[in-house]
């Protein structure tokens, strides 16, 4: 290990990290991932920090294994005595217990190993207490951890036992002549093997006439899976004496003598700590990578969801864009009004009439009109609202289906607690509320570029709200979308309202007052969309997904293998 400060420095920081990493989005593994950056967080504080700070204390070999394979037997017949009481009811739900030799107290306090647990000297059942034994019978320098079956049915225990051993310098790993080639202890092991940890394995309850053939198997699948130089021992099926404990001769003096010198030898607890200890470091820096591509998966997935909102409310903007200027709103209610606003050919000469008695001619052709020219702004209004409030629904629908034919978009909308396939119930009444205020922009528009023509003959004739009328037609027919018949009377009306304009304040005013008009209706549009697309924005800015903590891991990771291999203190 390189400098021991600075590698605790950057691996507290991981743990924190780690620690704070929620991925909340249902992605493709997330569930693994959650699961992996959890354990790592647990392992850095339960086993690796407080290792690294205090490298010289004991070793603690956990006992593990699968239900019924022995261990709390096997821990009381290597103490000498009832320390941990087997379970005869599955499963069992008690403490897990830790021996230690009297001299070694003090290093298992709150901070030194698996540190959220309590402790308590007394039996228990409390899962989330240690029971600490004290036992000379235990080699100074080397304690026992009774842990639960890695099997159980019952999630905790599970839970607690792997917790456990990733907080093992040794685990020493019990199995049974019917149990060793289940695959839960394997799927264990392999875990040991990757993270390079110190492994022994006790082949327990194993008759004495089946003990050459079944070790030798046990041999071969450990071998195969990378534990070729893990020790093994054998105990045989015995009778258990009046203490409950299984006989010496049994094989249990020879574990016992193995835990002896192991606890006798400062140099070889030292090696075997230091294996364990890097190759978890090593695993943590590896997985560290791992959650941090959760965390952009996570990222990815909420832009994702992002950009498919988008899609659908910027498609609602464009096709609202179109649909005012393509002439959709010049037709059937809106074309009947224009056209008895402005009549039929008469306008048209009289428009293009250069006569000095134009005004009056003009004057008698819109008399009695300023109320039909109300009836083209009403008709126009409930149009434009029509087609604002269509379109909104229509964003909404493709936005939801989009988010429903994703996992992370239906865990998003289903913990929203809110329909939102339809526009909101605001909708409406923002989109009035956008079209008046939009009509009454035109016609400030028009009052104010007719400010000096207000005295002339033509900006009388035809007034602030015939002219405002004239302009918002020729906005919505601006680009000429119209069809058959409807060229010649909507298309032929607009060019009336083109004219008109020119007529009073000049082709190249009524270009600008247009393009006006028309880019403060776009902005309006697009103002009312994205306080409907709000909407589903706001289920996502809640959510961590991690994209700091993806850069931060990231780094964090590479900092770690820089100080392993720059102090060589493990093989990659």
């Amino acid at each position: 290990m390189s400098d021991p400060t600075t590698m605790l420095e950057v691996l507290d920081r991981l743990r924190t990290v780690l620690s704070e990493v929620r991925l909340p989005l249902e992605v493709t593994d997330v569930a693994t991932q959650r699961t992996r950056s959890r354990e790592l967080a647990e392992q850095l504080e339960d086993y690796v920090l407080p290792r690294l700070r205090q490298i010289d204390a004991p070793l603690l070999a956990v006992v593990g294994g699968s239900t019924g394979a022995g261990k709390s037997t096997l821990v009381n017949s290597l103490v000498g005595r009832a320390i941990s009481e087997p379970g005869v009811l599955r499963p069992t739900t008690r403490s897990p217990v830790l021996v230690h030799h009297p001299d070694d107290a003090g290093w298992f306090d709150q901070q030194r190993v698996l540190p959220e647990l309590e402790r308590t000297t007394r039996a228990t059942d409390d899962p989330g207490a240690l029971r600490l034994v004290a036992a000379d019978t235990v080699p100074q320098g080397l304690a026992l951890l009774d842990a639960p079956d890695i099997d159980s049915v019952e999630e905790r225990n599970r839970t607690l036992a792997t917790q456990l051993l990733a907080a093992a310098d040794l685990w020493l790993f019990v199995t049974s002549a019917a149990r060793y080639a289940d695959q839960v202890p394997w799927d264990f092991l392999r875990t040991a093997a990757e993270r390079s940890a110190a492994v022994a394995i006790v082949l327990d309850r194993t008759p004495p006439e089946a003990v050459v053939e079944v070790s030798h198997d046990l041999a071969r699948m450990l071998s195969a899976r990378g534990l070729r130089d893990s020790p093994l021992f054998t105990v045989d099926e015995a009778p258990l004496d009046a203490a409950g404990l299984l006989p010496g001769s049994a094989g249990v003096d020879e574990i016992r003598g193995w835990l002896a010198d192991l606890g006798a030898d400062a140099e070889a607890r030292s090696q075997v700590v230091r294996q364990t200890l890097d190759g978890a470091i090593r695993t943590v820096a590896k997985d560290s990578f791992a959650v941090a591509q959760a965390c952009e998966a996570q990222s990815a997935a909420r832009s994702s969801l992002l950009t498919d909102v988008d899609a659908a409310y910027d498609h609602a903007v464009r096709e609202v864009d179109e649909a005012t200027a393509d002439g959709t709103l010049l037709r059937g209610e809106v074309l009947a009004r224009w056209q008895d606003f402005v009549g039929t050919g008469e306008m048209m000469r009289a428009l293009e009439s250069r006569i000095s008695w134009l005004r009056d001619r003009v004057t008698n052709v819109l008399r009695g009109k300023p109320q039909q020219a109300e009836r083209v702004t009403v008709a126009l209004e409930t149009g434009l609202q029509s087609l604002l409030l269509e379109h909104a629904e229509a964003a909404a629908e493709r936005a939801d289906a989009a988010w429903r034919a994703t996992p992370a978009g239906r865990q998003v909308l289903d913990a929203g607690g809110r329909d939102l396939s339809r526009a909101s119930r605001e909708c409406r009444e923002r989109g009035e509320r956008l079209v008046r205020d939009w009509q009454q922009g035109v016609l400030e528009l028009v009052r104010s570029e007719g400010a000096e023509k207000r005295s002339t003959a033509r900006f009388l004739a035809f007034g602030v709200n015939g002219l405002t009328v004239a302009l918002m037609v020729v906005v919505f027919a601006s680009t000429g979308g119209l069809l058959g018949a409807e060229v010649g009377i909507a298309g032929g009306s607009a060019v009336v309202g083109q004219k008109l304009l020119e007529a009073v304040f000049g082709d190249q005013a009524v270009r600008r007052l247009a393009e006006a008009a028309r880019t403060d209706l776009e902005r309006r549009v697009r103002e009312l969309m994205d306080h409907e697309r709000a909407r589903f924005v706001e289920l996502l800015e809640g959510l961590d997904t991690g994209e700091d903590a993806a850069v931060e891991l990231r780094e964090l990771a590479r900092r770690v293998d820089d100080l392993r291999f720059a102090g060589r203190g493990g093989a990659s």
